[in-house]
């Protein structure tokens, strides 16, 4: 197993506590204890401490009140939190009354707020964790990224691929039913079964609710669940003025990682080419937008941009816009490739327009960058792009 050093920085000041959420097996725990490996810690993943603290919550403050004052002065660590949510009520007091902090981690809110479960009133800063991004990869071989996926667990494995279908089939599906977020476990199975192939693209909720046997209120359900629990994003559409028919109601949707989509579909990339290779990169990119939006705490919109005559910029950042991006699995990119990134700029003018490409070097054609997505993500992560 590689040892990875996480971009996220989880400094905090005295007496400030704090979320950290982000999927399963990203690395959560791990970060924490090297972040604050003289906290006192209490994981609800050991069945004892998960039984003791669901019968009796208060425990966890009488506990952390008897922990010497050197201890009650470092961040408490509460880990997998959503899994008893009344702690939160102890955590709060805690904080109030004795000035303590925590650092609260979890793999799922919607549990939290669906159930009315305290979130501490602001009190606690937000942080989310992503799979292995590109500053934390420095030898990345790419085509082993978008076969395993960035879960750091994944990316080592000896047999990635009993890896990932254990995270499908204990995960993915077991897990999200089983914590009581859909009650159709044949619905739910056949929806994970179609997200493999609408994964990526402009959503049809009627046609998947009817290869699903459910209503398509239903299917948005499931879509929804997948987002709250921290296992897909949407990707909304751009608008702003409306010279072109622009498609500009239904989403795309993405999963967390580029390795378990790809699990999902049954894809296997042998070489750097083709169009399941086009998409797999989309997702890459897309991957590395949301962790450097994340981690460098920008605030800055992710859309695509389509019209119905099928032009497309995949990814369209900030409102002005300032960044728009056609991601391309060729070796080549060629004049029809650049169609759709030159219409969007022409109608937008955004402040860069780019096109990423597995091209051996930078090109400038026109008013697009064509950039190998090597340099591509060099310049994002340089703060240079965006």
């Amino acid at each position: 197993m590689g040892s990875y050093r996480r971009e996220l920085v989880l400094d905090l000041p005295a007496q400030q506590s704090a979320f950290l959420w982000g999927p399963r097996k990203t690395g959560k725990s791990t970060l924490l204890a090297e972040r604050f490996p003289d906290s006192a810690r209490f994981d609800l993943l050991e069945t004892r401490t998960f039984l003791e603290l669901t019968r009796e919550p208060w425990l966890l403050a009488e506990r952390v009140l008897a922990l010497d004052a050197g201890s009650r002065a470092r961040p408490i660590v509460v880990d997998e939190v959503q899994k008893v949510p009344a702690l939160l009520d102890e955590v709060h007091r805690l904080i109030e009354r004795h000035g303590l902090a925590f650092v609260l981690c979890g793999s799922s809110a919607r549990k939290l707020k669906r159930g009315g479960a305290n979130l501490l009133g602001g009190r606690g800063w937000r942080f989310a964790l992503h799979p292995l991004a590109w500053p934390e990869l420095p030898e990345l071989d790419l085509l082993r990224a978008l076969n395993r996926g960035l879960v750091p667990q994944h990316y080592d494995a000896a047999q990635h691929r009993r890896a990932l279908a254990g995270y499908v089939d204990d995960y993915l599906k077991e897990e999200v039913f089983a914590e009581g977020l859909t009650r159709n476990a044949s619905a739910f199975a056949r929806f994970f079964d179609a997200l493999g192939f609408c994964h990526g693209q402009v959503l049809n909720f009627s046609n998947i609710a009817r290869d699903c046997g459910v209503d398509a209120k239903t299917v948005r359900e499931y879509f929804q669940i997948l987002v709250d629990t921290l296992l897909g994003v949407f990707v909304e559409p751009f608008s702003r003025r409306r010279a072109r028919a622009v498609i500009v109601r239904a989403p795309k949707f993405y999963l967390f990682d580029v390795g378990v989509a790809g699990y999902l579909r049954g894809r296997r990339l042998d070489r750097a080419a083709g169009p399941e290779f086009g998409q797999a990169l989309e997702h890459y990119v897309l991957m590395e937008l949301l962790a450097f939006r994340s981690y460098r705490e920008r605030d800055l919109s992710i859309r695509y941009w389509r019209t119905k005559s099928g032009l497309e910029a995949d990814f369209v950042l900030g409102r002005e816009p300032e960044l728009a991006i056609e991601v391309k699995g060729t070796g080549r990119v060629r004049p029809d490739d650049l169609k759709g990134i030159r219409a969007f700029a022409e109608e937008h003018r955004p402040r860069r327009a780019v096109v990423v490409s597995n091209d051996p070097a930078p090109r400038l054609v026109g008013e697009v960058e064509v950039l190998p997505w090597r340099v591509f993500l060099e310049r994002l992560w340089g703060d240079e792009l965006v």
